[in-house]
């Protein structure tokens, strides 16, 4: 049986123009006026790559702190020995231990959005992949959470600090906001991640980098953004 619209979904759908692409500002005004649900929604930015993901050079993956963060507190667990527990833990990570934590995990423990591990931990940390892989937990260089400097690592997650990665077929997707943060925020936070991809273009990617992006909310329509103004620069 066909999911049944409601008046208001269709509604709220009507206002976009699936033909037109907008400019960021535009599509993030009207990003609030077609928000169907009552809940303060996620705002999701979808951005389609012009890369081949196969290709060890051009898996586009990193970190981007979003200037107003992600409106979302995260749980942050963190592996680490000695004093850089006591480190972590005073820059406010949910978690932190050594292989304690690790048995802990092992056996089916996930109560946390991020893990971060310093790299003295990581062998240990390995026998964790079975569990943590199909998750996208697995602490990696690429996305700052191997690193020495735990205490920093925190602070810039619980900040709003977040991952990017393409998927398959090269689209990476992202949270970047809440739909009650205002105008102004949720563009700064678009902009921070689009400039930040285009940033990291990989140089043996060819042809068009910036292929579409889309943005959206939890349960609103998709509005097609003009990134014109983005792709100038990666055209350099």
């Amino acid at each position: 049986m066909a999911k049944k619209i409601s008046k208001r979904n269709r509604k709220n759908a009507e206002l976009v123009d699936r033909t037109k692409s907008y400019i960021l500002t535009e599509a993030v005004s009207l990003l609030k006026k077609a928000a169907p649900a009552k809940f303060n929604e996620t705002v999701e930015l979808h951005i389609r790559l012009g890369v081949d993901p196969k290709k060890a050079d051009q898996q586009v993956r990193g970190t981007v702190a979003l200037p107003h963060g992600t409106g979302k507190t995260l749980k942050v667990a963190v592996l680490a020995k000695g004093d850089k527990i006591k480190e972590a833990q005073a820059a406010g990570a949910d978690f932190a231990g050594d292989n304690d934590l690790i048995d802990k995990i092992a056996g089916g423990f996930l109560d946390f959005d991020v893990l971060v591990a310093t790299p003295d931990i990581m062998r240990e940390t390995g026998k964790l992949g079975k569990v943590l892989g199909p998750k996208g937990l697995m602490p990696n260089p690429k996305a700052g959470t191997v690193t020495p400097n735990v205490g920093q690592a925190v602070k810039e997650i619980k900040a709003g600090k977040i991952e990017y990665r393409v998927d398959d077929q090269g689209i990476s997707h992202s949270g970047i906001g809440k739909i009650k943060f205002e105008e102004n925020q949720i563009v700064e936070n678009a902009q921070a991640l689009i400039k930040t991809l285009v940033a990291v273009k990989p140089a043996s990617a060819k042809g068009t980098y910036l292929i579409s992006a889309h943005l959206t909310s939890s349960m609103g329509p998709g509005i097609k953004l003009d990134t014109t103004e983005f792709t100038k620069s990666a055209a350099k």
